[in-house]
C-alpha cells in the first residue's frame, strides 16, 4: 500500500509539474470607444492589439507569460469610461491601453491610479494628463503643446494672416485652441474669432456664417473628425472656399466619408504620420497582416499608437523579474530607450510623456487621400 501511495504521489507531481513551471498569464486591458461616434478608432485599437497578442502568444508569450486581452468599451463617453475602467480592474488587468479622447482618459486616470493599474494613453494629447504626477500613467501619443507649436508654425508658413479659431470645449480641443492662440500672434497672424461649437450637432451653418463676417483667410479647427467633416461639407454648400486646418484628431479616413471628396479637398491637418506613411519594414509587414485579416487598413495613426503601447508593455514584461504595475512602470521610465515602434522611436520622460517630435503637415487631395507634406 505504501508503494502504491508513493507511486500515486509521484504521478501527481509529474502531472502538476508543468503547471507549476508555467509563468502566470498577464492580463492587459484595452479601453476604447468600440461603440459611439469614434467607433472606427476603437474597433481598430482592439483589432490591432488582439492581432499583436496572438503573435506574441504564438511565439511562446512575453518572457513565458501568455498575454490575455480584456476589452472595455468606453463609448467615447466619460461616464461610460468610468464604468469600463472599473470592470477592467475587476477582471484582474495589470495594465490598460487607451483610450482615444483626452476627456475620456481623464475620467479614468484616478480610478486606475487608486488601484495601482498602469495606463498608457494612445490618443489623448491634453497637456494636463501628464502634469498630475501620476507615476503609472504614460502615453504613446504626443502632447498638445507640441502640436500647437507645429500648427502655429505651419499656419504662418502657409501665408495666412487672419485666423478664426474654433474648438468644441473638450479637454483636447480647448487645450489645443488655447495653445495655438497663445502662439500665432507672435507669428504675425491675427486672431479674428475664438469660440466653441457643440459637438454632435448636425448643422453648423450659423456658426460658419458668424465666422464669415470676420473675414478670416483660414479656420483653425481643433476638434474631432466628425465635426470637421460636417464643417467642410457645410462650408462648401455655403459656397465659401476659405482654407481650413485642423489638429491630429481629424486624421481619420471617416473625415472624407462625412465631408465628401470635393468638400474635403485642400483641407490641412497636423498629425503624426498615418498608417499609409509608415514605411519601415516592421510596420509594413504588420499592416499587410492587418489588411489580410480585416480586409481594410487602420483608419488612423491613433490605433497604431495603441499597437505601440502594447509593444512597449510586452518589452517591459519580458525584462522585469516579477510582473506588476510598479515594475513595468519602472522599466518604461528608466530602461526603455529608443524602442522601435510602429510610429517611430519611443521613450518616455519622467512625466510619462513620449519624447521627440512626430508631427507633420498633411493635405487632402481631390481623391480624398491624405498627402504628407515635404
Amino acid at each position: 500500500m505504501k508503494f502504491i501511495a508513493a507511486m500515486v504521489m509521484m504521478l501527481g507531481l509529474i502531472l502538476t509539474a508543468p503547471l507549476a513551471w508555467a509563468a502566470d498569464p498577464v492580463k492587459i486591458g484595452v479601453m476604447a470607444p468600440v461603440t459611439g461616434q469614434w467607433a472606427s478608432e476603437g474597433q481598430d485599437m482592439v483589432n490591432i492589439v488582439k492581432l499583436l497578442a496572438e503573435e506574441v502568444n504564438k511565439n511562446g508569450g512575453a518572457g513565458g507569460h501568455m498575454i490575455e486581452i480584456e476589452v472595455g468599451d468606453d463609448g467615447g463617453d466619460p461616464k461610460v469610461a468610468s464604468l469600463a475602467a472599473q470592470r477592467l480592474i475587476s477582471s484582474g488587468v495589470v495594465a490598460v491601453i487607451g483610450t482615444y479622447g483626452s476627456a475620456i482618459t481623464e475620467a479614468t486616470q484616478d480610478i486606475y491610479a487608486d488601484d495601482d493599474i498602469l495606463q498608457i494613453g494612445t490618443g489623448s494629447t491634453s497637456i494636463r494628463l501628464t502634469e498630475k504626477g501620476l507615476p503609472l500613467f504614460f502615453r504613446t501619443c504626443p502632447r498638445d503643446d507640441d502640436q500647437g507649436k507645429v500648427m502655429a508654425r505651419e499656419v504662418a508658413a502657409l501665408g495666412f494672416k487672419k485666423a478664426a479659431i474654433l474648438h468644441d470645449n473638450s479637454s483636447y480641443a480647448k487645450g489645443l485652441a488655447d495653445e495655438v492662440r497663445g502662439i500665432i500672434k507672435d507669428s504675425g497672424v491675427e486672431e479674428v474669432f475664438f469660440d466653441a461649437l457643440t459637438p454632435g450637432d448636425r448643422d453648423y451653418t450659423t456658426t460658419l456664417t458668424k465666422i464669415k463676417t470676420k473675414n478670416p483667410d483660414v479656420i483653425i479647427f481643433t476638434g474631432y473628425y466628425p465635426e470637421a467633416g460636417m464643417i467642410l461639407r457645410q462650408k462648401k454648400e455655403m459656397g465659401w472656399d476659405v482654407a481650413m486646418i485642423g489638429g491630429d484628431a481629424t486624421n481619420n479616413s471617416a473625415l472624407v466619408d462625412i465631408a465628401g471628396n470635393a468638400s474635403a479637398e485642400g483641407y490641412y491637418f497636423i498629425s503624426p504620420p498615418g498608417p499609409s506613411d509608415l514605411t519601415d519594414p516592421m510596420s509594413q509587414a504588420f499592416l499587410a497582416e492587418f489588411r489580410s485579416r480585416y480586409n481594410t487598413e487602420p483608419s488612423s495613426v491613433w490605433s497604431m499608437m495603441a499597437g505601440d503601447a502594447f509593444k512597449v508593455l510586452v518589452a517591459a514584461v519580458e525584462n522585469v523579474d516579477k510582473v506588476s504595475a510598479e515594475s513595468l512602470a519602472e522599466y518604461l521610465h528608466n530602461d526603455l530607450k529608443d524602442f522601435v515602434g510602429f510610429t517611430g522611436p519611443i521613450a518616455f520622460n519622467a512625466k510619462g510623456d513620449r519624447v521627440g517630435d512626430v508631427y507633420r503637415l498633411y493635405q487632402v487631395d481631390g481623391e480624398g487621400r491624405f498627402v504628407l507634406g515635404q
